[in-house]
């Protein structure tokens, strides 16, 4: 079965900004079980092929998955739990 993607185009100019705004959107809507956090990517919008990973998306034990940002330091989990 396929899964679709919603493309959310915002009136940000950084990435940092843009993560930080997916930050934002995780902690408000994390209780909506249909919307995959961990498979979250930004783009610039003329360059919508290059895409970058907002968090880690190693599954961990229990079908969980790292909640800390791509390519952070250190073994995989939550950021409470280190």
């Amino acid at each position: 079965m396929s899964r679709w993607i919603i493309h959310l185009p915002t009136t940000l100019t950084s990435r940092e900004a843009a993560a930080g705004l997916a930050a934002v959107l995780k902690t408000s809507l994390d209780h909506v079980d249909v919307i995959d956090f961990g498979e979250t990517t930004l783009s610039a919008e003329d360059a919508q092929h290059l895409r970058h990973r907002v968090w880690c998306d190693t599954r961990l034990t229990g079908g969980r998955r790292c909640r800390l940002g791509d390519r952070h330091p250190g073994p995989c989990g939550t950021a409470g739990e280190r």
